[in-house]
């Protein structure tokens, strides 16, 4: 495996940052991460929008142009020659004198096997806990999750597969994930403030503004108890139905039209990506 670190692609095992760079000593930096499938990165041009975004909002320059980056990925890409992979991207705040400073940013771009959801999570959906926390930076894809690996015990203990955030009973984001909720009048609402706006989000607010009535607003843990649907989405994981949210059930406890109509729709539409911009 080879990644690319200090301006050029080496062996992953040689793949090293210095400790005083402020991604160590602070946490300090942005990532993207997207998939491949036979050399071909999905939505690429949508991911490498919010990288720049996520970089400029955490006052880090990217050291490369848009198309001088994707040459450097689309080199990686082949060097490495995996079929289903994703591809992840990191920017930290550089070579600190102080441990505080940030200083010329070092970009990092790793390749890896990729692990869908399994069909038992599609076909049942799952159940997520709730927790009081609202990120920093929630507009900027940052690297500290450091509250959702805190949580990774008691997700665990309850049983479930993820922890979705509040604040006073609104709703925002998971730590890797977005959130929706179906209406029983078929309304697809998902929570418009403290969130990333993810990719996967973005292609099913359209997706399903072609069918259904589609809000971005508030959303609270109300709504969710009265919800017909519920699911949650991102680059990895597509859509998930949630079917029970801490002790309440969602609906009849089983995912729905809704989920799985949205889900087809976006696997559509990644072939037709595919069969548009692959190489």
């Amino acid at each position: 495996m080879f990644a690319y670190i200090h301006r050029e692609i080496v062996p992953v095992e040689k793949a090293f940052l210095h400790v005083s760079d402020l991604s160590i000593q602070r946490g300090y930096g942005i990532f993207d991460f997207f998939k491949i499938q036979d050399g071909h990165p999905y939505f690429l041009d949508d991911y490498l929008d919010r990288f720049y975004n996520s970089a400029s909002s955490m006052q880090l320059e990217v050291p490369h142009q848009r198309d001088e980056l994707k040459n450097i990925i689309y080199s990686l890409i082949r060097k490495n020659n995996i079929a289903a992979s994703g591809i992840k991207m990191i920017l930290t705040g550089g070579y600190s004198a102080d441990g505080y400073q940030p200083a010329e940013p070092n970009l990092i771009i790793t390749q890896h096997n990729l692990t869908l959801p399994g069909e038992d999570q599609i076909k049942k959906g799952v159940k997520i806990i709730t927790h009081e926390f609202v990120r920093d930076f929630a507009s900027a894809k940052t690297i500290n999750y450091s509250t959702g690996i805190w949580l990774i015990n008691k997700v665990k203990e309850s049983q479930a597969v993820d922890v979705l955030y509040h604040k006073h009973g609104i709703v925002s984001e998971f730590p890797r994930c977005n959130f929706f909720i179906v209406r029983n009048d078929n309304t697809v609402v998902t929570p418009a403030h403290h969130v990333l706006r993810g990719i996967t989000r973005k292609n099913i607010l359209r997706l399903a503004s072609l069918k259904y009535k589609v809000e971005e607003g508030v959303v609270t843990l109300d709504d969710i108890a009265s919800a017909k649907e519920a699911f949650l989405t991102s680059t990895t994981k597509r859509i998930v139905p949630v079917v029970k949210v801490n002790d309440t059930v969602i609906g009849d406890g089983k995912p729905g039209a809704v989920s799985f109509s949205l889900l087809d729709d976006l696997i559509a539409l990644e072939n037709e990506d595919y069969k548009l911009n692959a190489r």
